[in-house]
C-alpha cells in the first residue's frame, strides 16, 4: 500500500486536534493584564499539548518518511496512535477546568503515556513491515528518548498525586527532552 494516504490522514487529525485546542482557549472578559493572567493557566496547559503534538507530528513525518510499504497493521497501529492523540485536547481541558486538580493531570499523564506507548506499537510495526535491518530500524539505533520517556511519564503520574505541579514539571520535562532535536533520522537520509 502507498503511505501518501497514511500521512495526508495523520496530518489531518492532528490539524483537528491542534483546532480542537484553540477553540478552547477563551477571550479575557476585560481588557486587563489581570483578566489575561486569569487566562494563563489556560494557555501553558494549551501551549504544553500543542507542543506533544507538534512533537507527535515531527517524529511521526520522519518515521513514514523511512517507511517503504504500509500494511493493514500500520494502519491499526497508526490509528491506535491517533486515538490516544485525539484525546488530549480532552484530558487538557479536563486539567484547566479543574485547576490542575490531581485526578486530571494523572489522566493527562496517562494519556501521555499510552500516546507513547501506541507510537512505540506503530514503530515497531513499521520495523517488522520493513524487516530488521531496515532504514527505520538502522536511523532509530537505541530510541533512549522512546525508552526512557514511558518512565518520566510514570514517574509523572505518581509525582501528581503528590503534588499536581510536580507531575507537570515531569511532563514538560519529557517535552523538552524531545525538543531537542534529534537528527538520527536526517543523518541517516543524508548519507543513504
Amino acid at each position: 500500500m502507498n503511505k501518501n494516504r497514511l500521512e495526508a490522514f495523520s496530518d489531518g487529525v492532528l490539524a483537528i486536534v491542534i483546532t480542537i485546542m484553540v477553540l478552547e482557549l477563551h477571550v479575557p472578559a476585560e481588557p486587563t493584564w489581570p483578566a489575561l493572567l486569569h487566562e494563563l493557566l489556560t494557555l501553558l496547559s494549551y501551549l504544553l499539548s500543542f507542543i506533544y503534538v507538534g512533537i507527535y507530528w515531527n517524529n511521526h513525518h520522519h518515521m513514514l518518511h523511512l517507511a517503504g510499504r504500509i500494511n493493514g497493521g500500520v494502519l491499526w497501529a497508526n490509528l491506535h496512535l491517533l486515538f490516544w492523540l485525539s484525546l488530549i485536547p480532552f484530558t487538557t481541558r479536563w486539567m484547566n477546568d479543574t485547576g490542575l486538580a490531581e485526578v486530571p493531570v494523572l489522566v493527562y499523564g496517562l494519556n501521555l503515556l499510552l500516546a507513547a506507548i501506541a507510537y512505540y506499537i506503530l514503530k515497531t510495526t513499521l520495523i517488522r513491515q520493513q524487516g530488521r535491518g531496515g532504514a527505520l530500524d538502522r536511523a532509530m539505533g537505541q530510541d533512549w528518548k522512546g525508552k526512557g520517556s514511558p518512565a518520566l511519564y510514570i514517574a509523572g503520574m505518581g509525582l501528581s498525586l503528590v503534588n499536581p505541579l510536580l507531575g507537570i514539571a515531569a511532563y514538560t520535562v519529557v517535552a523538552a527532552i524531545w525538543l531537542i532535536p534529534d537528527r538520527r533520522v536526517e543523518r541517516f537520509i543524508a548519507h543513504t
